[in-house]
């Protein structure tokens, strides 16, 4: 297969599945996860049942963006990407404020939030058959100096789901 055929097939397959619309809602997610997070601690700190309420309300809007993002899963798959997406947001967050206070280790909670959020991508797609080795395929043969470079990871979980999603998740393409 030639190609540019090859990657214009590739990008269709994305455009099928609108990872650019699930990326958002991911985000959206993450943020109402932490929200949630901000409601409880909020309750417990003034005693105040409000909080609870709209912790109550802001979770059925989660729960209705999830199912919006996973669909039906298997096994503990709905939790397991709650929580990646949970502990991404939160490693972002560590390290935005370590950023803020000078930290050098900001580097390193940004990098581990990345690949909780690739873990994420990885058991999002992972019921899509072939979807993510024809992706993985274009992207070696349009960057081909790169997989050289990285060939020692290849074959980490970890490393192939962070360039999984450096190439083909991006919240910028308009559909």
């Amino acid at each position: 297969m030639e190609k540019e055929d090859l990657v214009d097939k590739s990008l269709q397959k994305i455009d099928k599945l609108d990872i650019s619309r699930d990326e958002d809602l991911s985000i959206g997610v993450m943020n109402l996860i932490s929200l949630e997070e901000h409601l409880y601690f909020s309750r417990m700190k003034t005693s105040d049942e409000k909080y609870l309420d709209m912790m109550e309300e802001i979770r059925k809007i989660r729960t209705d963006m999830m199912e919006k993002l996973l669909g039906e899963t298997e096994a503990e798959e709905w939790c397991i990407s709650k929580h990646l997406l949970a502990a991404s947001m939160r490693l972002i967050e560590t390290g935005n404020k370590l950023k803020e206070n000078n930290n050098i280790n900001y580097k390193e909670a940004y990098e581990r939030a990345f690949e909780l959020y690739s873990l994420f991508w990885q058991i999002k797609l992972n019921d899509k058959e072939g979807f993510k080795d024809e992706i993985t395929d274009s992207i070696r043969e349009k960057n081909n100096e790169e997989d050289i470079k990285n060939d020692e990871n290849k074959d980490n979980l970890i490393e192939k789901a962070k360039n999984f999603v450096k190439k083909a998740v991006d919240c910028c393409i308009e559909t």
